[in-house]
């Protein structure tokens, strides 16, 4: 029976030993979670019967995040775990947060598994509910010809009434108007236009104003009104711009919308200036937010939204499966996965740029190898003596 117990003591601690081994092996895994082995007693009939390893259980308690300015790394601040599929369609998941784009431009880690999340409709709005590979899905965006212009301006209530029988209007004299302003226009080519606003004070709370294309003076003008208090009250809908650029593009027809504009006593200044047109573009690379958005980013500066990333969380960690050393399987004893966006509910959120590192504490492993160490050379000797004493009986 000593024999055996011995025995037992040996395989447990080796076990043990490798386990420790594992975890200092892994100490500069990203997204490593460390194992602990974990020991019951055998009894036979009321008495010791040894030991046995029973369990290695893992950690998952966050570490710390290293910042290294890649965009497509991930790390997860809280609760939570990416959702991936592999080649052979199972799911697994991890908290190593590397990944990049495939030859197809999915969004993928090191071996290949795709990172899952929400998609998007033709209109770009993620599908939420429905959760499948995520997938930059326009490799280049066609030009697109301006349809609208949001302008928000202050107008400085303290200007000067210009007198326009004296001074008409002509963009090369300053004296003939108050402020302008530039917004980039673009036709169905994708070509660039320059559209000038010209903002005359005609008189108290009203001004005109004048536009030129490309440095010709357009033959549309509006008259702007406030009221008292600062605030716009005509034009009340938004104004047409028609223009022809001759260069084989389409006529061009957009609207400015200036409802947020103002007039106070302060300084001409711009709050917005936005046109919905662009060239056309090339995909440069992808970012992710905190949020989960995959954005697609193009050589025209466009940002399209491609998808959201997901995380999963479940009601018991500790009964995943390890299937790598940065990824575990459910189980019936971890329960059905919680699947959601970043920063929802139990979820933590993304920090883009940043890995998680391991978690393994270095100090505390070197402890518990010597600590081992010391067991297995115990039970070696146990085993000894009991040898000694078993031919001591032979002898006898």
């Amino acid at each position: 029976m000593s024999f055996n117990i011995a025995m037992s003591g040996l395989n447990s601690t080796s076990q043990e030993l490798n386990t420790i081994s594992n975890n200092i092996a892994n100490v500069s895994t990203v997204g490593y979670k460390s194992s602990r082995a974990e020991f019951a007693a055998v009894m036979n009939g009321g008495m010791g019967g040894g030991v046995e390893m029973s369990t290695v259980s893992q950690s998952f308690n966050g570490a710390n995040m290293v910042m290294t300015g890649r965009s497509m790394d991930l790390a997860i601040g809280g609760n939570g775990f990416f959702v991936l599929e592999g080649s052979d369609g199972t799911t697994s998941y991890t908290r190593a947060g590397m990944f990049h784009q495939d030859k197809d431009n999915f969004i993928v880690n090191n071996n290949g598994d795709r990172l899952q999340g929400y998609n998007v409709d033709a209109n770009g709005n993620v599908m939420t509910g429905v959760v499948s590979d995520l997938q930059v899905k326009t490799g280049s965006v066609p030009a697109k010809a301006t349809d609208k212009v949001d302008f928000a301006a202050n107008l400085d209530a303290g200007a000067s009434v210009i007198d326009t029988d004296e001074n008409e209007f002509d963009p090369e004299n300053n004296d003939s108007y108050n402020s302008s302003y530039t917004t980039t226009v673009y036709d169905s080519l994708g070509n660039e236009h320059t559209l000038t606003q010209y903002f005359v004070k005609t008189d108290e709370n009203e001004w005109e104003v004048h536009y030129t294309m490309n440095g010709d003076v357009l033959d549309e003008t509006t008259t702007m009104t406030f009221d008292t208090e600062g605030n716009l009250t005509a034009p009340t809908g938004n104004v047409g711009i028609s223009f022809n650029p001759e260069n084989g593009a389409s006529a061009m027809e957009f609207d400015i919308a200036m409802s947020g504009t103002t007039q106070y006593g302060s300084d001409f200044a711009v709050s917005t200036n936005r046109s919905d047109g662009h060239t056309a573009g090339e995909l440069t690379g992808v970012t992710i937010d905190e949020d989960g958005f995959l954005f697609a980013n193009y050589s025209n500066g466009e940002r399209m939204m491609q998808g959201q990333v997901v995380l999963a969380d479940f009601p018991n960690s500790g009964g995943l499966v390890q299937v790598g050393n940065t990824a575990w399987s459910a189980t019936q004893a971890s329960g059905q996965p919680l699947v959601g966006a970043p920063g929802t509910g139990t979820l933590g959120a993304l920090s883009a740029g940043y890995l998680e590192e391991s978690n393994v504490d270095l100090t505390g492993e070197l402890v518990g190898l010597m600590t081992a160490q010391r067991n297995y050379q115990a039970n070696a000797q146990s085993l000894s003596t009991q040898q000694t004493l078993t031919q001591v009986l032979f002898n006898l």
